[in-house]
């Protein structure tokens, strides 16, 4: 059942602290969703703890986290050190978009439209590739930066002109300009029923268009053997050679699937990265054989439920996905 009051959101912080105990390889994503799960029951301290606690053992996204804890401080009453945060992760200059936003909409929420501006706009900067399509994470941003500037009373720009693209193209029914219209929170107190029922539709329409987005919390995501872990893999269980029939041949069937998903309008696509102990364990825990060729997809959905996903495609100048080290547009992305 989904967590709905602070007691849920406690027992549920419970369990992922106890399963990030259990799988320690995955502890940063559990104790990540454990404290957004303390925060929610209000137990901000416990959960600033957390951050701590992943922030000491050298975490694979610390700006991600040092965002999040934040946005904890903040609500919690340590805005000094919380901007001291946001300040460092500014100057970190993360090529990834999560952090971003969340500190663009952390100062956001708290009024601080003209430094939130800065921080989208930054971070666009940094994120955005020129004559490529938006990647899937970036276009919260270029909706964020919008939002922010009709807040401000800012005329359109480039920027917004692409937000306005991108959100059009798979939100065709409300414009952003009328999503993002401050007149809108003052609809939401009148009295006028006409005016309450034309909100409540559009709200509707939002919520449709958002559905599918909510449903899939994590990427898709394809399976990608290292060329070592490949190796071992069918030395161990030959019986998948008719799946992997050599390296080469499994890298461009990484690159080509993802392109066929993303022609069919699939977003959120990514690349987890797979290892031979790992999937054993995965195949144990399932009680089959890792010849199971059935066991593959799902190996993969467990590690992109698991916070294990790479966003496919790269972002702009990024190595490439398969890991020889030169550029994606070089390699793969040719």
């Amino acid at each position: 059942m989904r967590p709905d009051t602070p007691a849920d959101h406690t027992a549920e912080a419970e369990r992922l602290l106890r399963t990030a105990a259990q799988y320690p390889e995955d502890d940063e994503q559990l104790l990540l969703q454990a404290a957004a799960h303390l925060e929610l029951a209000g137990d901000r301290g416990r959960a600033s703890s957390l951050y701590d606690r992943l922030l000491a053992a050298e975490p694979e996204h610390p700006q991600l986290i040092k965002a999040l804890q934040a946005a904890n401080l903040w609500e919690y009453g340590h805005e000094a050190e919380a901007r001291a945060l946001i300040a460092g992760i500014r100057i970190a200059a993360p090529t990834e978009a999560a952090p971003w936003e969340i500190v663009a909409e952390t100062l956001e929420s708290h009024d601080e439209l003209e430094a939130s501006h800065e921080c989208f706009t930054e971070a666009l900067t940094l994120l955005l590739p020129e004559d490529e399509e938006v990647p899937y994470a970036t276009r919260s941003l270029l909706t964020g930066r919008h939002r922010v500037r009709r807040l401000l009373g800012l005329p359109h720009d480039d920027h917004d002109a692409l937000a306005d693209r991108v959100h059009t193209a798979h939100t065709p029914d409300m414009t952003l300009d009328e999503l993002h219209d401050p007149n809108r929170l003052w609809a939401l107190g009148s009295d006028n029923p006409a005016e309450l029922k034309a909100e409540i539709a559009r709200i509707r329409s939002e919520l449709g268009s958002f559905r599918s987005a909510l449903s899939r919390p994590f990427p898709v995501a394809v399976l990608h053997w290292p060329q070592p872990e490949l190796a071992e893999l069918l030395e161990a269980y030959p019986e998948l050679t008719a799946e992997y029939p050599s390296h080469e041949t499994h890298l461009a069937t990484i690159e080509s699937s993802l392109r066929d998903l993303a022609a069919t309008g699939t977003e959120n696509l990514g690349i987890v990265t797979a290892t031979v102990p790992s999937y054993e364990a995965f195949a144990a825990s399932e009680s089959a054989p890792p010849s199971n060729v059935s066991l593959l997809p799902q190996y993969a959905t467990t590690l992109a439920a698991r916070g294990r996903a790479v966003a496919w495609p790269p972002t702009r100048g990024a190595g490439c996905w398969c890991g020889s080290g030169a550029a994606y547009k070089e390699c793969h992305g040719g």
